[in-house]
């Protein structure tokens, strides 16, 4: 056999290593995850990895990478913000036309630092160039170990001589290598929101989006799940999690490429949104917030949920107030002697607040219908003489707090709002006026109306000290989109979708300014708007206006991969054929209330209802701030089950509802495995939220080790004649 000379095994064994020295690699990581980027011989950074951890980092410059026919032959794929009209054969991560016309963009790899900012949280950044024209863009990475999340967001910035326009312009490119991919994203309506749809994605682009202004949400909500290898599962395989942190129009765009990997591309919509930029000027995206986990979207879902609650929910750490609102007892039917015996029903209830809907306001034109009023925020001295004020007193004598509901973004057309500024209202001048709930938009790029907005707010709290709650609902979509400012300023009327979103969060900053602490509700006609970068301002949202409480159950379901209980606000009304119990127990599912007519209680009800918010108000720190766990899926039983355990395992709760009832008399023939308790504890378990003459079937003296429960079982034993079953569970 002809040995190989030395020097030939000598460079076989070098040249790898050379490669390394030359290239760069970059790795940001979390707890149990690591996204790696690597530089090319051109400089371009490339995603090379997204995935579990490397044990040792060292072993990175490993990781394969496309070779040079592959590129030739597939494009690169890969890219960490893929440029338009140059090398790429691909969907682009940002679209520029140059000072000089040109529409051609390279971003080449510059630098990258990191900056730990706590123990927890660090913040990489990597600057990328454009070689020809002088154009940066900035890629942030903020790492938030232990809870495996990453807020990703792009900042571009034109230092030309003149300026640039931006087609596109993403907030987020990852790169994905597996096998097959499922995407798991959710569709609706009005009432109908949060439907989920799990499909093998193929060649090809599968688009995620919303044109409608505001309200975005309406149609599908910029959330969704991608599994790998196999479809996705509560508690095994690896699924991404993601959200768009944008309240307006966004796109989002799954791209399996020739290697049949997934490229991923999440951010502002560009639709009708061609954004001038000025010489020296910045744009900064939305952050696209994500989570990646190997054991399923249960833990997934709690790494969001423990995220969400410490770093961006309004005081996601804090407690909510119960509630009991009027609009279902009163809708615009209401005075000021009918609402303070409300107060007096919410106290009897035992709720902490009094929460007053729409149809408060105005006099021109009253409130007293969905067609007039809205935009004159006084009170309407018909219906309440003596003001604001006095019932905030009452409420307060009677012992319980006031809210209050507001639309401060919209406008009827008959309002004096209206008839004093047509110019601050969203409209086409040429093309006749076309009306969402027979409402229009206020015209948040406008800076006076942002002042008038912030305006609205600050004078109800200045007037009203002791306000102690804000519901603040959107209900239009934007039609005729045009700003009459953006037009007197001489600017493009394509930045106005991007800058009325910008107006609105600066309206919602100047709010929490002055008022860092104030509950507000996030509502939009329901789910109409339910992001994480409006939840900064938000301690909680309204997921639908369907309370019927089966429907509940699955958007309520649903809502939980994403987003944790506290934010989550769950109401007992009227709707549906269920009894008050059943009601009740799919309300203590996340942030409780009542929209009820107490006074139709029987007293049976009455005491019950009162027991159950004791139970309630004793057992939300573990609804509200413990780990949650989703046993049974009602989608594949005929009956739901999840628990929320304490962070020291100690207590737990755990929910089970009948949702299908066809031929079976026991809808859980066997027990329930449970989860997220300690194994070495002892644990006994009650039901509770049951009316004074009944007694429980279940077996209340039993001790069971955390072991048993999480390998044999429990059964709630839900039937057609238990519907609902809450058990508490807690240590001896």
């Amino acid at each position: 056999m002809k040995r190989k000379p030395l020097l030939w095994i000598l460079f076989l064994w070098m040249a790898p290593q050379l490669y390394a020295q030359q290239a760069t690699i970059l790795q940001i990581e979390t707890k149990s995850n690591a996204l790696i980027f690597k530089s090319d011989e051109n400089k371009r950074l490339r995603t090379i990895y997204f995935g579990k951890k490397l044990q040792h980092k060292e072993e990175a410059q490993w990781i394969p990478t496309p070779s040079k026919s592959t590129d030739e032959n597939s494009g690169i794929c890969n890219a960490v913000y893929t440029p338009s009209g140059s090398w790429s054969m691909f969907e682009p991560a940002i679209s520029i036309t140059h000072a000089d016309g040109n529409i051609s963009t390279e971003l080449l790899f510059q630098s990258a630092q990191e900056q730990k900012e706590s123990d927890n949280v660090s913040l990489t950044t990597i600057l990328l160039k454009d070689p020809v024209y002088q154009t940066e863009v900035k890629l942030f990475y903020k790492t938030y170990i232990q809870e495996d999340v990453i807020e990703q967001w792009t900042e571009i910035k034109n230092l030309e001589k003149g300026p640039i326009t931006l087609h596109k312009y993403a907030s987020a490119n990852l790169y994905l290598n597996a096998e097959k991919f499922y995407l798991t994203n959710y569709y609706g309506n009005w009432a109908q929101e949060m439907r989920p749809k799990e499909v093998e994605l193929t060649g090809g682009i599968k688009v995620l989006d919303s044109k409608l202004g505001t309200r975005t949400n309406l149609f599908e909500p910029p959330t969704f799940t991608i599994a790998l290898n196999k479809a996705s599962s509560e508690d095994e395989g690896d699924v991404l999690l993601g959200n768009l942190g944008w309240s307006g129009n966004f796109k989002l765009e799954f791209e399996i490429d020739p290697l049949h990997n997934l490229r991923l591309i999440a951010g502002i919509n560009p639709h009708a949104s061609a954004y001038p930029l000025a010489s020296n000027a910045s744009f900064k995206t939305p952050s696209f917030i994500y989570t990646l986990s190997q054991q399923g979207k249960g833990l997934a879902s709690r790494n969001l949920h423990n995220w969400a609650r410490k770093y961006r929910i309004l005081d996601g750490t804090g407690d909510r107030l119960t509630l009991l609102n009027n609009w279902e007892a009163t809708y615009f039917d209401f005075d000021q002697n009918k609402l303070t015996s409300l107060f007096k029903d919410g106290k009897k209830l035992g709720v902490d607040m009094f929460l007053l809907d729409d149809g408060w306001f105005a006099n021109k034109y009253p409130r007293n219908g969905d067609n007039a009023g809205l935009g004159d925020w006084e009170e309407n001295r018909k219906k309440l003489p003596d003001g604001l004020g006095y019932l905030i007193k009452e409420a307060q004598n009677t012992g319980i707090k006031f809210g209050i509901w507001l639309e401060p973004e919209m406008v009827n057309p008959k309002s004096e709002l209206y008839e004093k500024h047509p110019d601050w209202v969203v409209k086409q001048a040429q093309r006749p006026e076309h009306y969402f709930r027979n409402q229009l938009v206020l015209d948040l790029a406008n800076p006076k109306v942002q002042d008038y907005v912030f305006g609205v707010v600050d004078n109800l709290f200045t007037k009203n000290p002791a306000l102690a709650f804000i519901k603040w609902d959107c209900n239009a979509v934007i039609f005729n989109a045009n700003s009459t400012f953006l037009q007197s300023q001489g600017q493009s009327q394509s930045r106005f979708y991007v800058d009325y979103i910008r107006g609105l969060y600066s309206v919602l900053e100047r709010i929490r300014a002055k008022y860092p602490k104030v509950p507000m509700m996030l509502c939009s006609g329901g789910g109409g708007r339910v992001d994480y970068e409006a939840l900064k301002y938000f301690t909680e949202f309204w997921p639908s206006d369907n309370t019927e409480p089966i429907e509940r159950i699955f958007i309520q379901w649903n809502y939980s991969y994403y987003f944790p209980a506290i934010a989550t606000c769950n109401h007992v009304t009227d709707w549906g054929k269920q009894p008050l119990k059943f009601r009740i127990d799919v309300a203590m599912m996340g942030k409780m209330g009542f929209d009820i007519v107490v006074e139709h209680l029987n007293p049976e009800e009455l005491q019950f209802a009162q027991k159950a918010i004791q139970n309630y108000n004793r057992l939300k720190t573990t609804i509200l701030h413990g780990d949650q766990y989703r046993l049974v899926d009602p989608y594949t039983h005929d009956f739901a089950s999840l628990m929320y355990v304490s962070t020291d395992k100690n207590k737990a709760v755990m929910f089970n509802y009948l949702v299908s009832n066809r031929y079976e008399s026991s809808a859980s023939p066997r027990p329930v495995v449970l989860k997220g308790l300690d194994p070495n504890k002892k644990y006994k378990i009650q039901e509770i939220n049951l009316f004074a003459n009944k007694k429980s079937s279940l077996n209340n003296s039993a001790e069971y080790s955390g072991s048993y429960l999480m390998t044999v079982g429990y059964n709630p034993e839900v039937s057609s004649g238990r519907s609902s079953v809450i058990l508490e569970i807690e240590t001896l």
